[in-house]
C-alpha cells in the first residue's frame, strides 16, 4: 500500500476515547430534543477528535432535524464572533462547522470546513465534507464553478484522484471550452489510472493508518518499537556502504540523508563534515547546498520547539522576546543561504522565489521587486509572484505600479473567494486607499467583506472610509 500523503494528522487513541464520551452525551441531548446543547457537545468532542466521521455525520443530522423543527440561524453578533480565518486551522474548522450546523445548506461554510480541514491535515474530514459540498453544488440551481475548482485542487493534493476527476468533470460542464481544464482532466485521469487499486485501497485515511500499523507490527514484531533505533541502524548501514566506495556520489548522498533523518546533533555534525570535505574536493555546489539544507532544518526544528514552549507559557514575555530575536536570525540565515543557491542555480525559479519572499519579509522591497518580476515569468509561480510584486511596490511607495500589478492579478486569477483572492483584493484596497481613491478602495474591501466578513480589519476600513475624511487611518495589515 502506498504511503499516506504528506501532512495527514492521525488522532491518538486516547483522544478518540475522550471524545467518544462527549459524543455520547451529545447523542442523549439530541434524542431529548436539546439540539443546541447537542451541537455544542459534538463540537467539544470534535475539538479533541476532529477526524471522527460518525460524529460529523451525527452533527449534520442534528442540524437538519433542528432546521426542520423550526430552529433559527445564529444571530449576527454570534456569527461574527466565530472566526474562520485565524492562524489555527482546527479552530477555523470547528467555527465553520458550528456556522454550518445552524445553516446546513450554506455551501460557503462547507468550503471553509474543506479548506481548514485540508490545511490542518484532517483528510478524512476533507472527504466527508467534500462529498456533501460536491452534491450540494451540483444540485443547486446555479452550480459554482469555483467551488468545483477548489474541490479538485484539494482532492488532487491529498491524492484522491477519483474525486478530483469527478470535480473536474463537473467544472467542465460549466466551461466546456476551457482547454487548460481539459488538459488537467486528462492528467488527473492518468493519475487515477495509476493509483486505482493501490492508493489507500478505497479505505479512509484512519483505516489506512491502522493497516500500516498492523503491517509494521508484523515486520518489527512490536508496533511500539522506537524508530530512533531503526534510523540509527539505517545510518550505520549507509556508512558501511559509503566506506566501501567513498568516491561514489550516490553513496555519500544516501549516507548524509540517513544521518540527517536521525535528527541527532552529533549525526548532523558528521553529515556536515562529510559535505564540507566533498565540496572542498570537488567544488560541486550541490554538496554545499545540502550542507545549507541541514542548517535550515535545524533552525526550523528550533523554531518549532520555541513555538511549542510559548504555547505552554503564553504569559512568558521573555520567551516571546527571545522568539522574535530568533525569528529575525532565522530569516536572515535563510536569506543568506537562498542567495547563495540562487547564484549557483540562476535558472531555478523556485529558489529565486523563496529568496524574494525573504527579501520582502526583511523589508528589502527594492531588492525583492526585480526578483519577483523575473520569477513571475514561470507559469507555476505567476500568480503568487505577481501578488508579492504588487505588495512590494506598495511597501516601496510605488503606488500606481502596485495598483496596476494587483489589478492584473484580479483580472487573471480565475478563482474567487478563496484565501488568495481575498488577500489580493485587500492589498488592492490598501493601495487605492493610499492613493486617496476611497470609493474604489471601499469597493475592493467590500468584495472581501462579502466573501469573508471577518477578514483582517476590512470591516473597520469600510466603516472609516464611508464615515468620511475625519476618521483616523489605521495601519495596513498586509
Amino acid at each position: 500500500m502506498a504511503d499516506l500523503p504528506q501532512g495527514y494528522r492521525d488522532i491518538p487513541e486516547e483522544d478518540r476515547k475522550k471524545a467518544d464520551v462527549l459524543f455520547g452525551q451529545g447523542k442523549q441531548k439530541a434524542e431529548a430534543g436539546g439540539y443546541d446543547y447537542a451541537i455544542d457537545l459534538y463540537l467539544a468532542g470534535l475539538k479533541i477528535d476532529p477526524e471522527n466521521i460518525d460524529a460529523h455525520n451525527a452533527l449534520r443530522e442534528i442540524s437538519l432535524k433542528r432546521k426542520v423543527s423550526g430552529g433559527k440561524a445564529l444571530g449576527m453578533k454570534e456569527s461574527w464572533a466565530l472566526k474562520t480565518n485565524t492562524s489555527d486551522d482546527k479552530a477555523n474548522l470547528l467555527a465553520a462547522e458550528k456556522l454550518l450546523a445552524y445553516d446546513p445548506g450554506n455551501t460557503d461554510r462547507m468550503v471553509s470546513i474543506l479548506q481548514s480541514a485540508h490545511r490542518a491535515g484532517f483528510y478524512d474530514t476533507v472527504l466527508w465534507i467534500g462529498q456533501i459540498l460536491m452534491k450540494a453544488n451540483s444540485e443547486s440551481k446555479k452550480p459554482d464553478f469555483n467551488k468545483y475548482i477548489i474541490l479538485k485542487d484539494v482532492y488532487k493534493d491529498i491524492g484522491r484522484f477519483t474525486e478530483a476527476v469527478q470535480a473536474c468533470h463537473y467544472a467542465m460542464q460549466i466551461k466546456p471550452h476551457d482547454m487548460d481544464l481539459a488538459t488537467e482532466a486528462k492528467n488527473l485521469a492518468a493519475n487515477k489510472t495509476m493509483m486505482d487499486g493501490k492508493y489507500l485501497s478505497g479505505k479512509s485515511f484512519r483505516d489506512s493508518i491502522r493497516d500500516m500499523e498492523g503491517q509494521k507490527k508484523l515486520l518489527d514484531g512490536d508496533k511500539d518499537i522506537r524508530t530512533a533505533d531503526s534510523l540509527m541502524q539505517g545510518a550505520m548501514d549507509a556508512e558501511e556502504e559509503y566506506n566501501a566506495d567513498p568516491n561514489e556520489p550516490g553513496k555519500l548522498t544516501k549516507l548524509v540523508e540517513a544521518l540527517v533523518r536521525t535528527e541527532r546533533p552529533d549525526q548532523e555534525a558528521k553529515a556536515t563534515a562529510l559535505l564540507d570535505d566533498a565540496y572542498a574536493r570537488t567544488k560541486q555546489f550541490r554538496w554545499r547546498q545540502m550542507r545549507g539544507r541541514i542548517l535550515l532544518g535545524q533552525l526550523s526544528r528550533q523554531e518549532r520547539d520555541m513555538r511549542q514552549q510559548i504555547q505552554k507559557e503564553p504569559e512568558n514575555v521573555d520567551l516571546k522576546a527571545d522568539y522574535q530575536v530568533f525569528l529575525d536570525k532565522k530569516m536572515k540565515t535563510e536569506l543568506e543561504e537562498l542567495t547563495l543557491w540562487a547564484d549557483a542555480y540562476p535558472t531555478d525559479s523556485n529558489i529565486r522565489y523563496q529568496m524574494a519572499i525573504r527579501l520582502f519579509q526583511t523589508a528589502r522591497f527594492d531588492e525583492a521587486i526585480p526578483v519577483f518580476q523575473h520569477v513571475r515569468n514561470d507559469p507555476k509561480l505567476k500568480i503568487d509572484a505577481t501578488i508579492y510584486l504588487g505588495r512590494a511596490f506598495y511597501e516601496a511607495q510605488f503606488l500606481e505600479e502596485a495598483a496596476d500589478t494587483l489589478r492584473s492579478v484580479i483580472e487573471d486569477y480565475p478563482i474567487k473567494g478563496d484565501e488568495k483572492s481575498k488577500a489580493v483584493y485587500y492589498a488592492y484596497g490598501l493601495t487605492l486607499e493610499a492613493q486617496q481613491k476611497n470609493a474604489e478602495a471601499v469597493k475592493a474591501y467590500s468584495q472581501v467583506a462579502m466573501w469573508d466578513f471577518n477578514f483582517k480589519d476590512v470591516q473597520a476600513r469600510i466603516r472609516r472610509l464611508r464615515a468620511g475624511p475625519t476618521a483616523p487611518t489605521p495601519p495596513a495589515t498586509t
